[in-house]
């Protein structure tokens, strides 16, 4: 099928060259040819077709398959009072983009449908207890590892509280892979050499992390109970705090780069410490001066951590493992406090899971918008 349509021979068509009563009609046939004329007004004497004429004809192409036959054989036709009419192009049909939810993976098992969201974790076992308590984030940040009876020892036990941030990957794999990898270097090393033994697992799980070439980092805190020792490791702003016959006792030291040893550490590597908003900052970005992971600022960021190894005594009742969004709102000796009447004092049976529970919620009605993660542990089970 072909068209013609007579369009002025001037570069630019101007009405004023001619009649502005113009309408197209369209001749059918049975004929596979269609022709398509612009002409004038019927008083007016039909449009010259030689060269002189203002208007010429233009032969144009068969329409692309698959248009609507109606649309070639439409009329367009305007009166004399207005101007010709513009065709318009059609709106687009609308898209309908699905959204998905994100769903939470706990360390070492299956993730969950995509259309659940996990908010709050409650473990109740015997000797410790964990509760992890979601903030304003759109996913759950924090894991937890505990592994007892090591070796087949009931003596023994390792403990972790992974504070992630950037994403969940890096304090999931700390959680999955930080006991191991301490355990297997502390096999290879004396008793003596223990603080060094957990300086390489820390290590060897970071280098394995950035091997896997994910974002993301995690804060960790961690107690090894091995042979009457209590190992506390730390590499971030998570914390462990013990009671000693009730007196809050802190067993690391917050990783920030406003501690003047960290930020002279940062500064003598080529970094930068400022602060943004009344918080001190690597980079002008993270907030932690240590931890697994954090591909982008691995240079100041380490992950050796800080070791304490205590001998386990009557007097050491039970140890607080928390991230920092329990210890942003509630001190030490309070958290201590809080949880005692609840883990020791000649109480039938000790609710550590309620204590765990009692401080989360402290902490989130003093405004903390972090997610709170606070693990409760009876050292009396390991004497």
């Amino acid at each position: 099928m072909s068209c013609t349509v007579a369009i002025s021979n001037s570069p630019v068509f101007s009405p004023s060259r001619v009649s502005s009563s113009f309408f197209c009609k369209t001749s059918v046939s049975s004929s596979p040819e269609k022709t398509l004329t612009l002409t004038n007004s019927p008083s007016s004497p039909s449009l010259p077709s030689s060269p002189s004429s203002p208007l010429r004809l233009l032969r144009l192409q068969k329409p692309p398959s698959g248009l609507n036959r109606a649309s070639s054989d439409a009329v367009i036709s305007t009166s004399s009072s207005i101007s010709p009419t513009l065709l318009k192009r059609k709106r687009p049909a609308r898209l309908d983009i699905p959204i998905s939810s994100v769903g939470f993976v706990a360390a070492g098992g299956p993730g969950t449908p995509a259309v659940e969201r996990r908010e709050l974790v409650e473990v109740d076992r015997d000797g410790y207890s964990v509760y992890c308590k979601r903030g304003r984030r759109e996913v759950m940040e924090d894991r937890y590892s505990a592994v007892v009876n090591l070796q087949g020892d009931p003596k023994q036990a390792f403990f972790g509280i992974f504070d992630g941030h950037g994403g969940t990957k890096a304090a999931e794999f700390a959680a999955e892979n930080l006991d191991k990898n301490i355990l297997d270097e502390v096999e290879r090393r004396d008793e003596v050499e223990i603080d060094e033994a957990v300086k390489c697992g820390y290590l060897n799980t970071d280098s394995e992390f950035l091997k896997e070439d994910l974002r993301s980092g995690s804060c960790c805190v961690t107690a090894l109970i091995r042979k009457g020792n209590l190992v506390v490791s730390n590499a971030g702003d998570c914390r462990a705090v013990m009671s000693r016959g009730g007196i809050a006792e802190a067993l690391t030291s917050d990783h920030r780069p406003s501690r003047e040893d960290e930020k002279e550490r940062i500064e003598a590597s080529g970094g930068y410490v400022d602060c943004c908003h009344g918080i001190w900052r690597i980079q002008g970005s993270l907030a932690v001066s240590r931890g697994i992971g954090d591909r982008h600022l691995k240079q100041w960021v380490t992950a050796e951590p800080e070791t304490k190894i205590l001998r386990i005594e009557p007097d050491l009742e039970f140890l607080i493992l928390a991230s920092d969004g329990l210890w942003d709102k509630v001190s030490n000796q309070e958290a201590v406090d809080i949880a005692r009447p609840l883990c020791i004092g000649g109480i039938q049976k000790p609710e550590l899971l309620l204590a765990c529970r009692k401080l989360a919620t402290l902490s989130i009605s003093r405004g903390s918008t972090d997610d709170v993660s606070v693990m409760l542990i009876q050292l009396g089970r390991f004497y």
